[in-house]
């Protein structure tokens, strides 16, 4: 009789030790996707903050370029040719 005490106390220590790993895990696992929620969210901002810069810089390569600069003389007359047929059509419409 003693020998099924031992073993279900040793089944009791097991259990308990399960149970305690199973908390720590369940723990670990919330504390993971709260990090991982504030990563995707950094994640989201930073992809604004890089759209945002790109339509910066473009606007500063096109003001460059009016202001003379040899290195988008090229992409600057395309952008008021493109400009201009714009306008025309504006025009055009506006008479019509």
């Amino acid at each position: 009789m003693s020998e099924i005490a031992e073993i279900v106390d040793t089944l009791e220590n097991r259990l308990s030790k399960l149970f305690t790993k199973l908390d720590n895990l369940e723990r670990t696992s919330k504390e993971l996707e709260q990090e991982l929620q504030k990563s995707a969210t950094i994640i989201q901002n930073q992809s604004r903050e890089i759209e945002t810069l790109k339509g910066k810089y473009e606007t500063l390569k096109m003001a460059n370029s009016l202001l003379g600069s040899e290195d988008n003389k090229r992409d600057t007359k395309l952008k008021i040719n493109s400009l201009i047929r714009e306008i025309d059509y504006c025009i055009a419409q506006l008479s019509d």
